[in-house]
């Protein structure tokens, strides 16, 4: 049997106003949209007479704890001068009475709070950059000896990380980059067809894709794909003291760690980038044949005139940068862990937004940088 809905009824005499509560005030009643909606409305009329008037909850049939905080709050934590209960429902109200917690004030934060607070900003950007310029330096010198010595170098965590990072990355780029070249191809030929430009489609498909979109789109997936795994790997090993553990027997983690994951990205990513992009490039050629009627060879004997060979050689040297930004993004991260799980969630979180940022960063500064070339 479903519970009464609970209702308000304010009766006044010559002398004195009487509030009778009557229905269910429990979780499950209240938690209906109607019913919270009427005594959302009708509560706060009544509270302003609390003290004065007679509240008389005999009526009610049910009243949990969650009723009772309700009229808690509406008598502002205080019991009013008359009212009317059941023992149960008293011990009931005196219960959240006792356990009620008043909402802390919000701080205001004075001039000079705020002048600490964007000091210790600062620090903490400064603490950051110290650190990546540390890995860096760090990197160049694990590089030289891996140049210098190359019988010695980890080659079987680099080939392990081009195989995670790279072979198994392939599906998920291919997919975004042809669903990404097929929305592209549908959008720019609906407008091309208003100025019977259509053959221009392959002039703007494989500029915007070989030059610009392919190697973001592979970088933006890779660093939220396997930028993230890095820092939570490395994030992992700071959390179980494995770090610690290669320090105290003499192992370099930066030849271990970093190097081999800066390598294996900086020789991935111009691979999936023109993975992504021969995989967007399908998609806009099969969008423009359905669409326009442009046949697939037309498509390919007129991309090579439309688009010079030194965007894919631009492209190529952007996902380089690409790979080795998002490594030792994952790496910094990673190493900057504290011991516990929470730090290994921010930090995963910071990595991934990080590294995302920086590629759209790097990307406009090469645009700005390489404008006169290819175009």
């Amino acid at each position: 049997m479903q519970d009464p809905q609970p209702r308000i009824v304010k009766e006044a005499s010559a002398n004195s106003e009487s509030v009778t509560l009557y229905g269910s005030w429990s979780a499950a009643t209240l938690a209906q949209l109607d019913n919270w909606t009427a005594l959302e409305e009708a509560l706060p009329r009544h509270a302003k007479a609390q003290m004065e008037a007679s509240w008389d909850l005999r009526q009610i049939t049910r009243l949990d704890h969650t009723g009772a905080q309700l009229l808690w709050n509406t008598w502002g934590h205080a019991w009013p001068r008359h009212v009317l209960v059941l023992d149960l429902q008293r011990a009931t109200l005196n219960r959240v009475a006792r356990f009620t917690v008043l909402p802390p004030k919000p701080e205001r934060h004075s001039l000079w709070q705020r002048f600490l607070q964007l000091g210790q900003w600062l620090m903490g950007v400064e603490s950051h950059l110290l650190s990546a310029l540390r890995l860096t330096g760090q990197l160049l010198l694990d590089l030289l000896q891996f140049l210098r010595d190359p019988s010695r170098a980890p080659w079987r965590d680099i080939s392990g990380h081009i195989y995670r990072i790279g072979a198994t990355a392939l599906p998920i780029t291919a997919l975004v980059g042809f669903l990404v070249g097929v929305v592209l191809a549908y959008l720019m030929a609906r407008q091309l067809r208003q100025f019977g430009a259509d053959a221009f489609i392959v002039n703007i498909l494989g500029m915007a894709l070989i030059r610009e979109l392919g190697p973001v789109l592979a970088a933006i997936l890779i660093a939220g794909r396997s930028g993230s795994a890095i820092t939570a790997q490395i994030g992992v090993m700071r959390v179980t003291e494995e770090l610690d553990a290669m320090r105290v027997m003499g192992i370099r983690w930066g030849y271990r760690l970093v190097l081999p994951r800066a390598l294996a990205l900086a020789l991935v990513m111009p691979l999936l980038a023109a993975w992504t992009t021969a995989a967007a490039l399908l998609g806009g050629m099969l969008a423009t044949d359905l669409t326009m009627g442009l046949s697939p060879e037309y498509f390919l004997i007129a991309l090579p005139k439309a688009v010079q060979l030194s965007n894919l050689w631009l492209a190529m040297a952007k996902s380089v940068v690409f790979g080795l930004l998002i490594a030792l993004n994952g790496c910094h991260f990673g190493l900057r862990v504290l011991p516990n799980t929470q730090s290994l969630g921010e930090g995963t979180t910071a990595s991934v937004v990080t590294s995302i940022t920086m590629v759209i960063l790097v990307d406009a500064l090469f645009a700005v940088l390489f404008k006169g070339v290819g175009l």
